[in-house]
């Protein structure tokens, strides 16, 4: 098969006391994403888009969070070491596309970085990654701003 793509979804809710990390840039704010790990929504779909072209499973289950390995764990390690598994089975990323839902931060000052962050742990030029922000207008728990979350698509190519 010459094409594969991927979705990947993830969420967490906030917490006063943690960093806020999204496509791995850290942005200041008075609450951060809460998680095993260092919560990046954006990062963690981003690798669960990729799994999921690989038919890899998902990161819960690549690295669980009953392992104390990835306590606090850097999402952008997490995502190259998921490449690394697309990389050595012969793929390449032709593109991704990513959305992150939040009602609070404004994200659109830090989605250039983001995009830079993220391909770079792809190794990939930041013009085959892209990132959007949304805003759930006040409804649900996001809107009220209990929680953050981000959606992806990769279509990968086999090399």
């Amino acid at each position: 098969m010459p094409f594969r793509v991927g979705q990947g979804f993830d969420f967490h809710p906030l917490r006063a006391g943690r960093p806020l990390k999204l496509g791995g840039v850290t942005i200041a704010h008075d609450v951060g994403l809460d998680g095993h790990s260092d919560a990046d929504v954006a990062a963690h779909a981003l690798a669960n888009a990729v799994l999921g072209a690989l038919g890899q499973g998902d990161l819960g289950r690549n690295f669980p969070d009953t392992d104390a390995r990835y306590k606090n764990a850097d999402s952008l390690v997490l995502l190259a070491d998921v490449w690394k598994l697309a990389d050595e089975g012969g793929w390449r990323l032709v593109n991704a596309d990513i959305t992150i839902f939040a009602q609070r931060p404004r994200l659109a000052p830090y989605v250039d970085s983001m995009r830079e962050r993220l391909a770079g742990a792809l190794g990939v030029p930041p013009t085959s990654v892209n990132v959007k922000a949304s805003s759930p207008e006040g409804l649900g728990a996001l809107g009220r701003g209990e929680g953050m979350s981000a959606a992806a698509i990769v279509l990968l190519e086999r090399v």
